[in-house]
């Protein structure tokens, strides 16, 4: 079920599917989603939730997975990809395809005024917390503090604060 704000800008560009899982897909007041985004539900039956005042830029995917929550005043840069979902691959027996996906982590969460640079690859079980900037081409899979700036290690935190 696709909810979005009258208040919303979204490119006639952007592709945003309706989930025939029964995913629900929110975009709230102030929302302005730039063209070539996708939002696509797949992978599991987990929500999106887009708060106010988000800006998505270009050619960010966001898939539905095992859920994701994006907070108020959140920066998406071009060419992101948030993938709360995991293929399972451990059987040496089966395709991969034929696996189905791994349990679900958590999905993802993006907390309030948090900046994602360009090329950020977010994945299941990350946790953005209030105010953190994640650099270009990082990828997160785990939980990122507040304020704090993540320059491109996938494992950890700098520690740096803002």
């Amino acid at each position: 079920m696709l909810v979005i704000s009258a208040k919303a800008r979204i490119s006639p560009l952007a592709d945003i599917e309706d989930s025939v899982r029964g995913s629900r897909i929110e975009i709230g007041d102030g929302v302005v989603i730039d063209a070539f985004v996708k939002v696509k539900p797949v992978g599991g039956s987990g929500d999106i939730r887009i708060g106010r005042f988000c800006h998505i830029n270009s050619g960010t995917v966001i898939y539905s997975g095992n859920g994701v929550v994006i907070g108020e005043h959140v920066a998406i840069a071009a060419n992101c990809t948030l993938a709360p979902v995991n293929h399972e691959f451990r059987a040496r027996d089966k395709l991969i395809v034929d696996q189905r996906f791994m349990p679900s982590r958590g999905g993802i969460v993006i907390e309030d005024d948090v900046w994602i640079g360009a090329n950020v690859v977010v994945l299941d079980g990350a946790i953005l917390r209030r105010g953190c900037v994640i650099g270009a081409a990082s990828v997160v899979r785990g939980e990122v503090p507040a304020f704090s700036i993540n320059v491109g290690n996938p494992l950890r935190v700098t520690g740096y604060r803002r």
